[in-house]
C-alpha cells in the first residue's frame, strides 16, 4: 500500500522515497513532509510490508523490505532516490543502501536505529508476540486494549520533551499497528533488530552515498549516542546534524530541517547547523512529559551479550 506523487514539471528535485519506523505507516511521515515538497519532487510513501493496509508477503527480514521497496520503485519507473527514514526504517534503509547502492541518490536519517546497543533489549511485548502460539494469542486478544489503554501515554513519549500535535494519534492512523498482524510484524522486526544492526553495522562503510543523520539530544526511544554518531563515523562523509531539546520525531517537529537535508544530500548548498538553531529556538522551552518520560541512558557495556 503506498501513495505516488508524481514529479510535477518544476520539479527541481531527485524523487524522494520515504520509509517509516516501527509501529507506524505511511501517514507518519507524509502528513508532515508532503506539503512542504509538493511540486518539488516526486515522492513515494509506502506503508512497510505488514503495517498500515500493506500485507507482510515474505518480508519478514530487513533485507526482504528493502528488495520489496526497490521493486516497488521499478514499478513506479522510480530509478534513482533519496531515502528519507525515521527511526526503525533508518536499519532498512542501510539494508537498501547497501544491496542496491545504484537505486541510492542519498540519504537522511531521522532518529535512526542502526546499531547495535548493550545488552540488545528491548521491550518485553516484542518478544512475547515474536513466540509462535503465544505470541498469536496475545496479538489476537489482548494486545489491542492493552495498546489501546497506553497509546496516549506511549506517543507522548515518543514526542517528549516536545509536544504531540494536535489530532496526531487520529490524523496518523496509529492505532492501525495494533491490528494483530501488525503488531505480529512490528514484533517479528523488532525482535530482529539487535542480531542485523551486530552483522550490518561493520558493514556500513560500503555505503558511499551522501548521508545526512538528524537526531534530538532528548530522544527518549533509541540511544541517539550509540546509531546517530555510529552512522556519522562509519558512513564517509556523513553529516550529524544535533539538534538541542528535540526529542524522536524530527519529521513533525522539524520538518524544514528534513526538508534542508532533502536539499542537502540532492547538491544544495544548505547549513544545517544553521537551520537547526531556528530549530532550536522554536522548542527551547518545550518540557512536555518530562517527569513521565525520563530520558534514557545508555545500559552498562557489561550487560552486551557475547
Amino acid at each position: 500500500h503506498y501513495v505516488h506523487v508524481p514529479a510535477s514539471a518544476g520539479a527541481s528535485l531527485p524523487p524522494v522515497v520515504f520509509i517509516h519506523g516501527a509501529s507506524a505507516n505511511l501517514k507518519d511521515q507524509m502528513l508532515p513532509l508532503r506539503p512542504l515538497l509538493e511540486g518539488r519532487a516526486e515522492m513515494l510513501f509506502l506503508d512497510r510490508p505488514g503495517f498500515g493496509w500493506s500485507e507482510r508477503g515474505g518480508n519478514d527480514t530487513l533485507a526482504a523490505q528493502a528488495d520489496t521497496i526497490a521493486l516497488l520503485m521499478d514499478r513506479l519507473h522510480i530509478g534513482k532516490a533519496i531515502i528519507v527514514a525515521h527511526s526503525f526504517g533508518g536499519a532498512i534503509t542501510t539494508a537498501f543502501a547497501r544491496q542496491h547502492p545504484d537505486r541510492t541518490a542519498g540519504l537522511v536519517f531521522l532518529s535512526p536505529a542502526s546499531h547495535p546497543w548493550p545488552g540488545g533489549a528491548t521491550a518485553w511485548y516484542y518478544k512475547l508476540t515474536a513466540v509462535p502460539v503465544v505470541g498469536w494469542l496475545f496479538s489476537q486478544t489482548l494486545a489491542y486494549p492493552a495498546g489501546m489503554a497506553q497509546i496516549g501515554d506511549a506517543t507522548a513519549c515518543v514526542f517528549s520533551p516536545n509536544k504531540v500535535p494536535e489530532g496526531y494519534i487520529g490524523n496518523a492512523s496509529i492505532p492501525l499497528v495494533l491490528k494483530p498482524s501488525a503488531f505480529r510484524a512490528n514484533a517479528v522486526d523488532v525482535a530482529q533488530l539487535y542480531d542485523y544492526a551486530r552483522s550490518a553495522s561493520p558493514h556500513y562503510r560500503e555505503i558511499k552515498a551522501p548521508t545526512v543523520v538528524i537526531s534530538g539530544d532528548r530522544d527518549k526511544i533509541v540511544y541517539a549516542t550509540i546509531h546517530s554518531v555510529g552512522l556519522q563515523r562509519d558512513i564517509s562523509g556523513a553529516e550529524l546534524v544535533w539538534v538541542h531539546n528535540l526529542g524522536h520525531k524530527p519529521d513533525w517537529i522539524a520538518p524544514d530541517l528534513v526538508v534542508g537535508a532533502i536539499e542537502k544530500v540532492a547538491g544544495a548548498p544548505v547549513d544545517l547547523q544553521a537551520l537547526a538553531k531556528t530549530v532550536e529556538g522554536r522548542i527551547a522551552d518545550d518540557a512536555y512529559n518530562d517527569g513521565k518520560c525520563p530520558d534514557i541512558k545508555v545500559p552498562d557495556a557489561e550487560l552486551a551479550p557475547t
